[in-house]
């Protein structure tokens, strides 16, 4: 997600890759583009990394934008290493070092500037890179103050006891909240790491945003649920509990729109 607010242009767990792996010839390949080409991007001032897998933190595109641009990386505890180890948030050669890095934050901290503040909060997940490393560095969900007003990014998620929900509800109101609907069968297995169409309905009704934004689907075939099933779940949800139509949207990759 591209978001501009307040003067501000933030990523939320930026992916250009072809496929979300650690190697170039196999593992999930995209099913479509990326909505705006990567030379395109505004200079990005922000960056938020939920979490460790490879379809969020993706690190031949975290790289060029550091090489690039400099922003911001905002993340979990131990996601800093993993980072820093691929020569993105240091600073080699002649003169001062950047005032921008990679600050990773235990769930509840927070980082503010003059211009932003975001709190890592609680959400319901796990993290791993190979395997053997899996939960050594923690996963999250953002609260992003901006002069535009709080947005609310749940990264990856289960639904879990609903505790992480009400937190974050508490820490609103928000402006946006940008919310997972897709990777999520076979439900016995997915329960537990992704929320589905139904969860991510009542995550939205427990933050009460202006408006919603349903993502993490349609880009890779990551789950056995057909590829453009969790836009059509959520469209037929807001249908049968009386939900505005533009009050949470999935839109197709690429479609900007304002937030009221």
């Amino acid at each position: 997600m591209l978001i501009q607010a307040g003067g501000l242009n933030i990523l939320t767990d930026p992916i250009w890759s072809e496929r979300a792996s650690p190697f170039s010839f196999v593992g999930p390949k995209r099913v479509r583009a990326p909505g705006i080409r990567f030379e395109d991007l505004p200079k990005i001032d922000l960056v938020l990394i939920s979490h460790n897998h490879y379809d969020h933190m993706d690190l031949p595109t975290l790289k060029a934008l550091w090489l690039r641009d400099r922003p911001a990386i905002v993340t979990s505890l131990g996601n800093d290493t993993i980072l820093r180890k691929a020569g993105i948030g240091s600073h080699h050669g002649q003169g001062p070092p950047p005032v921008t890095a990679v600050y990773a934050l235990d769930w509840g901290q927070a980082k503010s500037t003059e211009g932003w503040g975001v709190t890592v909060l609680r959400n319901h997940h796990w993290g791993s890179r190979w395997g053997t490393d899996r939960n050594r560095a923690l996963w999250s969900a953002f609260k992003v103050r901006t002069p535009a007003g709080n947005i609310f990014y749940a990264g990856d998620t289960g639904f879990g006891d609903g505790g992480w929900i009400r937190e974050a509800a508490r820490n609103g109101p928000y402006r946006l909240a940008i919310i997972p609907i897709g990777a999520y069968e076979p439900r016995d297995f997915m329960k537990t790491n992704h929320i589905d169409p139904e969860e991510a309905v009542r995550i939205f009704q427990a933050l009460n945003p202006v408006q919603a934004l349903g993502v993490h689907w349609g880009t890779f075939q990551l789950t056995f649920e057909p590829i453009d099933e969790p836009r059509q779940r959520l469209e037929a949800l807001k249908r049968r509990q009386g939900i505005a139509p533009g009050r949470f949207v999935a839109t197709e990759v690429g479609q900007s729109f304002s937030v009221p």
